[in-house]
């Protein structure tokens, strides 16, 4: 672990802050293990990186400190381990820097995650480096997007070389190379020069609505925006640190307001990548399955699709992030699109249609405990077949009956197209409540024809030959953490 600290500040424990993740610094006699190598306790600082690297070559930097701004700070996954058990296995953060020359490097830490963003946009001394390796475009496409959104640079760079001179930003090329940086393990230093409060070449992320984004188009993007959580899928397990994909489907007020015509959809799937590490905050907001609003930092949107990736941070709304949040709240209920040509995987849309089919080879129902809902029943043969609940411990003499039920229907959106459909619990019953005989079975005939919808469905798939789209019902997430969808209850015939 290498230490971050302020060139004002003597206090032997400083942190250093990134959104949702922490380390603390110790105190160790720098000075004197410098003094042992040979090294200057406080070296003339460079404007370089690329002269600080051509001196030393790959050996670490001997006292060549070099003065760069923080443009980023965000956490990486890596095959590392941790000091300690209280982050998550192999992460690390990493810093996105700039000289005053333009040259952009990651530095990346051996040690625990750091914690909130203090550092970012401030001036700091750079030190005890050690190159690990050069990258160009070509072999890191998705580090160099980031760098593009903070090109060209907002204020003027300086001109190789000794002098004062400054050259202007708009003849200069974008980076075509990034040196990726690791600290020695006992002279690295990042010191904060806290007479510089911020840096006049920091480029701070700039939110933009959802519907200014999907208007725009290009390959391997940033994006930066607020957006309502309104699904998620699977369910983020706050406890679970192992990386995993995961779906979020968000709106914000510019594609809930828009009018007809736009071509836009209401809703946008936002893919969250493994490689995208997840703060402990923003993990126990997703864990509470209740419909929040979130930061999403220098998202990726490539093809079509916006993907949380590496680099990509993801943080609660806060009043010190410098932006008003409310213009992207939602202020009615969520509308969704209806299902047809231009729906797409992992999205969600309203369904309506006549069922046409059942598939009678997956339909099947189960007992479950009346009181907790859990399905581990064990038949009792002493109580006259009752049942023991494995998960309350509890007789269960009157059990509800839980069935799985899929369905086919006709969309007049998709006419030549087979939709089919799986139910959720309550429209099953919904459906089935004028055709199930005593026994729990039913008769096919009696459900064909009958209205299904309007419901809320996440597509599961979508095939052109044959056209069929496979669809589960589900669920939104509310505020309170409830549902808000609105359920669909047939008329009595």
């Amino acid at each position: 672990m290498f230490r971050f600290k302020s060139l004002t500040n003597n206090s032997p424990e400083n942190q250093v802050m990134c959104g949702g993740h922490t380390t603390v610094g110790t105190d160790w006699t720098l000075r004197h293990e410098q003094a042992e190598l040979g090294f200057p306790a406080r070296a003339p600082l460079r404007d370089s990186l690329l002269d600080a690297v051509e001196s030393q070559g790959v050996a670490t930097w001997s006292g060549a400190g070099v003065r760069v701004v923080v443009q980023r700070v965000y956490s990486l996954r890596c095959r590392c381990q941790q000091a300690d058990g209280t982050d998550p296995p192999g992460v690390r953060v990493c810093l996105l820097v700039q000289d005053a020359l333009g040259l952009f490097s990651e530095v990346r830490s051996e040690g625990a995650v750091l914690k909130d963003r203090e550092l970012e946009g401030k001036s700091c001394r750079l030190a005890g480096m050690k190159v690990l390796q050069k990258v160009t475009r070509g072999r890191m496409t998705e580090l160099f997007s980031l760098i593009d959104t903070m090109w060209p640079p907002v204020a003027p760079l300086k001109a190789p070389g000794h002098g004062p001179a400054f050259e202007e930003k708009t003849h200069l090329p974008p980076p075509s190379f990034c040196y990726i940086l690791t600290a020695h393990p006992n002279l690295g230093q990042i010191d904060a020069i806290e007479e510089d409060s911020i840096s006049k070449l920091y480029q701070p992320p700039i939110p933009r609505f959802l519907r200014e984004i999907l208007q725009t188009d290009g390959p391997c993007t940033r994006c930066s925006f607020y957006a309502r959580v309104i699904y998620q899928r699977p369910q983020v397990n706050s406890l679970l640190l192992e990386p995993r994909e995961v779906w979020l489907v968000v709106t914000d007020a510019t594609l809930q307001a828009q009018g007809e015509g736009l071509g836009l959809p209401r809703t946008v799937p936002v893919c969250v990548a493994p490689s995208c590490v997840l703060g402990q905050e923003v993990r126990d907001a997703l864990s509470e399955a209740a419909s929040k609003s979130f930061f999403f930092r220098d998202a990726l949107r490539d093809q079509g699709q916006v993907v949380c990736v590496g680099r990509t941070v993801l943080l609660l709304p806060k009043p010190q992030l410098g932006v008003a949040s409310g213009a992207w709240e939602l202020t009615s209920p969520v509308r969704l699109d209806e299902l047809d040509s231009v729906t797409r995987v992992n999205s969600i849309c309203s369904v309506q249609g006549a069922v046409v089919a059942v598939d009678e080879s997956t339909a099947c129902s189960w007992p479950a405990c009346d009181l907790c809902g859990g399905e581990r029943l064990e038949r009792r043969p002493e109580d006259r077949g009752a049942f023991s609940c494995g998960d309350c411990s509890r007789v269960v003499t009157s059990p509800l009956l839980r069935r799985h039920l899929q369905v086919f229907l006709d969309c007049p959106l998709r006419p030549q197209c087979t939709v089919r459909v799986k139910l959720l619990q309550h429209s099953i019953s919904s459906l089935l409540r004028f055709a199930a005989c005593e026994d729990g079975s039913y008769e096919v005939r009696s459900v064909l024809g009958k209205e299904v919808g309007p419901i809320t469905c996440f597509v599961r798939s979508i095939t052109t030959r044959p056209a069929c789209v496979g669809l589960e019902e589900v669920e939104l997430l509310s505020e309170g953490g409830a549902s808000s969808a609105h359920r669909w209850q047939p008329q009595d015939p």
